[in-house]
C-alpha cells in the first residue's frame, strides 16, 4: 500500500472497554507507573482527548496499536461507567495499523519547556489551580511549581531559553533573584559567553552573581541561629526551589544573631555545667595551638577505671563491633563502657578553669574543656592539677592581642588591598614581572607564579571587598581534554590587544605576593596602596577575635578619652559581643558616629586605623 498516493479509510466504532488488549505492534513496551496514573486522572477529570487506534481480530476483539498508554489508563478507570466503552478508531487492514503503530510515536513532538512555562504561567494568572494544571498535562504538582517559578523570569530569559542559549537549569539559576534589572545583565554577561564559544557562565557562576552573599540554610551559622530567630531579628529569607534550599539574605544580620545566640550559650554554660568560666569563639573549630596562642594552661579529665568484669566485657563488644555485628544496644552498652574509661573532670578541677565553646561545621555547638587562666595558674599548681613550669620567667611575657589565625587573616587582607592598588598601573606589574623572570630577584620572588592560588581571601568576608576582577574568575566549563588548541589560540587573538592585556593584567595581579616588608612598601606607596579601601574592621573579622581589654583600650584610643571618661567606663562594663558590636557600629554607622558628635580629628583617626602589623 503505497499511503501517499490513497486515502486512508477508516471508521470510529464503540467497543466495549472488556474486548480491548494491547497488539504486539505497540511500541511503546516500556511505561512509567506513575506517569500512567496522572494520565488516568488527567482522563477521569477531562475526558479521552484523542481515541485510540485498533485492529479487529478473527475472534472479533480488537488490538490497541496506537495508544497503548491511554489503554494502560483506561484500565485503571472501570469503576467509572463513562468509560467501559471506547471509542477506538478502527484500522482496515493489517498494513494501516502497523503504520499507524509507527507513525503516532514517530510524530509525536513534545511541547518545549519554554512553551510549557509560558502555558504554566497564563493558566495560573486565570486561576487554574496547580492540581488542575498538573491533572491537565499529566504531570507531577512539583514539577508544575517548578515551571511556575521559571514563568516569572524576564521575557528575555524565557526567549534566550527558546533558542536555546540559556539550558532549563542555567534558567532555574536565574530564578533565585528578585532584580530585574541585574537578572538582565547577568544574562547579557552569559549570553556574550556563549557568543564568543565560551560555553556560558555555570550555574553556579549565575546563582553567585545574582546572590553573592546569601548563606544557604545548611551553612552552620544558619543551622545554629535556626530560621525563627533570624527572621525575628528582620532578617530576610529566600528559597533556591530546584535545590530545595532556603537562603539567608541578609548575612549581617545572621553574623550578629550567631555571635550574640554564641555569646549567650558561653554566658550560661559555666553555671549549668560547674565550670568558672566560658567563653565562645566564631571559629569552626579550636586548633592544636589554641591554648598557647591564649597564653592558657590546660587541665585534662582524670581517666577512669574499668572492672575486671567491664574489661571483659569491653573486649567482647570490640571483638563484635569489629566484625560489623554489634547491634544498638551493645554500642549504648560500649559508649558508656568508654566514656567511664575516659574520665571526666573532678569539681576542684572545674572551679579553677573553663570551657571554650564553638560552633563546628554541621551546625552544632562544642566545646574543648580545662582551659587555665594565667590568674588561676598558681592555684593550680597549688592543687596538684599541674606541675609548675620551669621556664616561669619565659610564661611571663605578656599574651599576643592578635592570635596566630587572625594574623594570617589579617596578612591575606594586605596581600589582597597590595593587589587591588596595583590593577590600575598594568605596566607596573609588567615591569615587576619582568624584574623577577629576568633573575634580579635572586630566589625571591613578586609573584606567586610557581602556586596554584595566592591566597586574598580571609576565613571571614565580612568587611572585605575586592575588585570583581579580583574575584570574579574568567571560567571554563568545557571539558580539559580533547581541544584544538591552535584554532582556540587563534580565536582567542581575535579578542584584540586591549582584552588580551587586560585579562593579563587581571590575572598577573592576582598572583601578586611579596614577601619583602621593604619592597612591599616601596610598591605600596607606587600604587598608593589603602588598605581601609578594601577593608573595614567587623565584629565577626576582628573585634570578637581579640580580648576585651584590647576592645577598651582601642575605644578609648580611638575617641580620645581618659580612662576614666563616663563613655570609657561605660564601654568597660559592656560584654565583650555588645563591645565587638558598638566598635563595627563606630566604623561603619554614620548614625553611631553623628550620636557621638564625633570631631574630625576623631573621625580621620577611625578611617585610617588598622590592627598593628597592617599597612
Amino acid at each position: 500500500m503505497n499511503e501517499d498516493s490513497k486515502t486512508i479509510a477508516v471508521t470510529d466504532e464503540q467497543i466495549p472497554f472488556a474486548d480491548l488488549y494491547l497488539s504486539d505492534l505497540n511500541p511503546r513496551s516500556i511505561v512509567n507507573d506513575e506517569a500512567i496514573e496522572r494520565l488516568a486522572a488527567n482522563i477521569r477529570k477531562l475526558g479521552l482527548i484523542q481515541n485510540p487506534a485498533g485492529l479487529r481480530g478473527a475472534d472479533g476483539k480488537v488490538a490497541i496499536v496506537a495508544g497503548g498508554r491511554r489503554y494502560r489508563a483506561l484500565a485503571m478507570l472501570q469503576d467509572d461507567e463513562r468509560f467501559r466503552t471506547v471509542t477506538v478508531r478502527m484500522a482496515p487492514d493489517q498494513a494501516t495499523a502497523a503504520f499507524w503503530a509507527t507513525s503516532e510515536n514517530a510524530q509525536r513532538e513534545d511541547l518545549h519547556p519554554a512553551d510549557e512555562i509560558r502555558d504554566f504561567g497564563m493558566m495560573n494568572e486565570r486561576g487554574v489551580k496547580v492540581t488542575d494544571i498538573a491533572i491537565a498535562y499529566g504531570v507531577t504538582e512539583k514539577h508544575v511549581y517548578r515551571r511556575l517559578a521559571l514563568s516569572n523570569l524576564p521575557a528575555p530569559v524565557l526567549d534566550a531559553l527558546k533558542a536555546g542559549t540559556v539550558s532549563l537549569s542555567h534558567a532555574a539559576a536565574f530564578t533565585v533573584s528578585n532584580d530585574e534589572a541585574l537578572t538582565l545583565e547577568v544574562l547579557a554577561s552569559h549570553l556574550e559567553r556563549v557568543a564568543q564559544g565560551w560555553g556560558g557562565l555555570s550555574e553556579h557562576m549565575i546563582k553567585s552573581r545574582l546572590k553573592p552573599n546569601n548563606v544557604k540554610g545548611t551553612d552552620r551559622r544558619a543551622v545554629f541561629v535556626g530560621l525563627d530567630d533570624y527572621k525575628a531579628a528582620g532578617g530576610r529569607v529566600g528559597a533556591d526551589l530546584f535545590e530545595d534550599v532556603t537562603t539567608f539574605d541578609d548575612p549581617a544580620i545572621l553574623d550578629e544573631v550567631f555571635a550574640a545566640k554564641l555569646t549567650q550559650t558561653a554566658n550560661d554554660y559555666p553555671a549549668a555545667h560547674g565550670w568558672k568560666w566560658a567563653e565562645a569563639t566564631i571559629e569552626p573549630y579550636i586548633g592544636y595551638d589554641f591554648a598557647k596562642s591564649q597564653n592558657f594552661g590546660k587541665l585534662y579529665a582524670i581517666e577512669g577505671e574499668l572492672t575486671e568484669a567491664e574489661a571483659e566485657r569491653w573486649d567482647e563488644l570490640a571483638e563484635l563491633a569489629d566484625a560489623e555485628a554489634l547491634d544498638e544496644e551493645g554500642t549504648a552498652e560500649m559508649d558508656a563502657l568508654q566514656k567511664k574509661m575516659d574520665g571526666d573532670f573532678t569539681a576542684e578541677q572545674r572551679a579553677l578553669s573553663g570551657v571554650v565553646l564553638f560552633v563546628a561545621t554541621n551546625g552544632t555547638v562544642s566545646l574543648e574543656s580545662g582551659f587555665i587562666r594565667s590568674e588561676d595558674m598558681a592555684a593550680a599548681v597549688e592543687a596538684g592539677f599541674v606541675e609548675p613550669s620551669r621556664h616561669a620567667e619565659a610564661n611571663a611575657t605578656p599574651k599576643p592581642t592578635i592570635s596566630e589565625t587572625l594574623g594570617r587573616d589579617l596578612d591575606r587582607i594586605s596581600t589582597g588591598a597590595r593587589q587591588n592598588a596595583m590593577l590600575d598601573d598594568p605596566k607596573l606589574a609588567l615591569h615587576l614581572l619582568a624584574f623577577q623572570l629576568c633573575g634580579k630577584m635572586g630566589y625571591d620572588t613578586a609573584f606567586g607564579l610557581r602556586k596554584d592560588e595566592v591566597s586574598n581571601v580571609p576565613t571571614t568576608e565580612t568587611g572585605y571587598v575586592l575588585d570583581k576582577r579580583l574575584t570574579v574568575a574568567d571560567a571554563d566549563d568545557r571539558s580539559p581534554f580533547d581541544r584544538d588548541h591552535a584554532a582556540e589560540f587563534a580565536k582567542f587573538r581575535k579578542r584584540g590587544d586591549a582584552k588580551i592585556m587586560d585579562l593579563l593584567n587581571r590575572y598577573l595581579v592576582s598572583q601578586l605576593s611579596i614577601r619583602n616588608a621593604d619592597f612591599g612598601a616601596m610598591i605600596d606607596k607606587l600604587t598608593s596602596k589603602r588598605t581601609r579601601d578594601t577593608f573595614t574592621p567587623t565584629a565577626e573579622n576582628f573585634f570578637n577575635r581579640v580580648k576585651g581589654d584590647y576592645l577598651n583600650d582601642l575605644w578609648c584610643d580611638l575617641l580620645g578619652l581618659a580612662e576614666d571618661h563616663p563613655t570609657a567606663t561605660t564601654f568597660e562594663k559592656l560584654r565583650k559581643g555588645e563591645k565587638a558590636l558598638r566598635l563595627e557600629s563606630l566604623f561603619a554607622d554614620p548614625a553611631t558616629r553623628t550620636a557621638l558628635g564625633l570631631f574630625e580629628d576623631q573621625t580621620c583617626r577611625i578611617n585610617d586605623w588598622l590592627p598593628e602589623g597592617m599597612a
